[in-house]
């Protein structure tokens, strides 16, 4: 099993930045995709990136493409969102998971999450 945490969260006005950390321990070894995803007030959880743990490849909603990056730091076992150019209705609640599997959109599939962290943006 995976252990992920968090952190990073906070209000930001519209067109600032923030930047989400998910600190992995435990099995990481069996993680192949680290995946953000987020849930806002009265909405179902959804996708918003993806990266392969070893071979850097990385996928985006299309509602945050061009805004948001994901990256990774093996030596520290963490993985990153960087969010910019944010926007009201990216307000949410935001989960980092892990899978086994390759590339997975598929919140079902991964089997590890975090215990959340909340961003607020502010019109």
């Amino acid at each position: 099993q995976v252990q992920l945490v968090e952190s990073g969260g906070g209000l930001v006005q519209a067109g600032g930045s923030l930047r989400l950390s998910c600190a992995a321990s435990g099995r990481t070894f069996s993680s192949n995709t680290m995946g953000w995803f987020r849930q806002a007030p009265g909405k179902e959880r959804e996708f918003v990136a993806l990266g392969s743990w070893y071979s850097g490849w990385t996928r985006y909603a299309d509602s945050v493409k061009g805004r948001f990056t994901i990256s990774r730091d093996n030596a520290e076992n963490t993985v990153y969102l960087q969010m910019n150019s944010l926007k009201p209705e990216d307000t949410a609640v935001y989960y980092c998971a892990a899978t086994p599997l390759k590339l997975t959109m598929k919140e079902a599939e991964y089997h590890s999450w975090g215990q959340g962290t909340q961003v607020t943006v502010s019109s």
